[in-house]
């Protein structure tokens, strides 16, 4: 398998650079041109050093600071990534084919992760927890803009360094969209769900924290796609996502949460279907207000004691808010899951007591950081942060079975964030985790996550 990759990979690499070779020259003019003006306006700020015109002298550094951008950008070539230049519910990364003119586009992500746990839960017992440092992710984007209307776009990721142990390597998204216009658009094949943060913009450097939130893995099955096909756009202010998409496997579902019931696009069952859409506002500067909801049936034919198909009606709802403004970060979200037939569900699953899977779950988090860095003028960012979260995956259950209190728990989390680049960020924080069976185990993270 792995060979086989690097062959396509190989071949991949060889088309880009086929492909930018015709529009080399063109690129090479216009960074004659572009120096052309930088010299100029050199030029001017000489002639004007010695007089008393600073304000004249301010606004020509400005132009030649954006000139150098650019210059510096078209040098670096379509490698360059923006730190916040997310196109369509990708990631900046992710997003990279969208900005070619045609042909190949390649890019990437990591994240490398250390967890030191404490020696003793919230109650003084021994937490039996190991210390762990591993790779988490190493990812690879593959895009082909076909022409101005359509383009491929994929994400393969290895996770633990390793196939040999417990590493996989999976497809987590390949679609076409046809770009229609900004109002409507069509997109099919293995789709990322478009709900919450961290699912769709789930690179390292677009979020704060060396791990994800819990509620946006646990209820919110981050990392989450399915097969399916839809419609994307912007109205105006608003921005929307909506698929159909094949259901989830109540057979996965567990007292933890829904993330055993994704199916991942591999050989999924497609005996229910489900729909999920989001919309987005973001008509003031820095700030994005949104929700989106999930609504499908996750019985896949499971059967019940008596021989009956399930339907397991699953509902999932969010909300979400994030504001930037100055130096100042906050994000909110809140969500919720309502699942029918959990009774019966549990009975064909042999699940008893406090193994019950929750009727309702329900999780949420507040974040607040700021950026000590934001008068610097873009250069790098360190964002001291502190984040409290609660969910609870078993909030109500069937009549009949119980609540385990260690599925309802608090997290709160203090941490920061360096970006010495838009491309690069280290990430440190300690988390202070409790529940209700008083069984929580503390930890300190950190993280080195890279895209490109």
């Amino acid at each position: 398998m792995l060979g086989r990759f690097v062959s396509v990979l190989v071949v991949a690499l060889v088309l880009a650079m086929a492909g930018s070779a015709a529009v080399a020259d063109e690129r090479d003019r216009t960074l004659e041109d572009l120096e052309r003006r930088v010299a100029e306006l050199r030029e001017q700020m000489a002639g004007l050093q010695q007089t008393a015109q600073p304000q004249r002298l301010e606004e020509l550094e400005r132009r030649i600071e954006i000139l150098a951008a650019e210059i510096e950008k078209l040098r670096i070539g379509e490698a360059a990534v923006s730190a916040e230049e997310s196109r369509h519910g990708l990631g900046p990364a992710a997003s990279k084919v969208y900005a070619v003119q045609r042909g190949v586009s390649v890019g990437g992500y990591g994240e490398l992760l250390y967890q030191r746990f404490d020696a003793e839960r919230e109650d003084g017992t021994p937490s039996g927890a190991t210390d762990e440092f591993d790779l988490l992710r190493a990812v690879l984007y593959f895009g082909y803009k076909f022409n101005d209307r359509l383009l491929f776009n994929s994400e393969i990721e290895f996770e633990h360094a390793s196939t040999g142990a417990e590493g996989e390597v999976s497809v987590e998204f390949a679609y076409i969209d046809w770009l229609a216009r900004a109002e409507i658009n069509l997109r099919a094949g293995m789709l990322l769900l478009p709900m919450g943060f961290v699912n769709e913009l789930h690179e390292p450097t677009v979020f704060l924290g060396a791990t994800r939130p819990e509620t946006e893995r646990r209820i919110i099955p981050t990392t989450w796609r399915e097969n399916g096909a839809g419609v994307f756009g912007d109205l105006g202010p608003v921005s929307y996502r909506a698929y159909v998409v094949n259901g989830m496997d109540a057979a996965g579902f567990s007292s933890s949460g829904l993330r055993g019931g994704r199916q991942g696009g591999s050989k999924a069952k497609a005996e229910d279907l489900a729909a999920v859409a989001r919309f987005d506002y973001a008509g003031t500067p820095g700030l994005v207000v949104g929700a989106s909801g999930y609504f499908g049936s996750s019985g896949q034919d499971l059967l019940d004691l008596g021989g009956q198909n399930l339907d397991v009606a699953t509902t999932i709802l969010e909300a979400h808010a994030d504001w930037h403004w100055r130096g100042l970060r906050l994000r909110g979200l809140v969500a919720r899951a309502d699942l029918d037939d959990v009774a019966d569900l549990n009975d064909a699953l042999s699940l008893v007591g406090t193994a019950s899977i929750g009727e309702e779950q329900t999780g949420g988090y507040f974040e607040a950081g700021y950026d000590i860095f934001a008068r610097r003028g873009g250069k790098g960012s360190l964002v001291p942060f502190v984040r409290w979260e609660t969910l609870d995956t078993q909030q109500t259950v069937p009549a009949g079975f119980l609540s385990d209190p260690a599925n309802d728990a608090t997290i709160k989390t203090f941490g920061l964030s360096w970006q010495p680049l838009a491309q690069l960020v280290v990430k440190v924080d300690y988390q202070d985790r409790s529940n209700d069976a008083n069984t929580g185990v503390n930890q300190f993270n950190a993280a080195l996550g890279w895209v490109f």
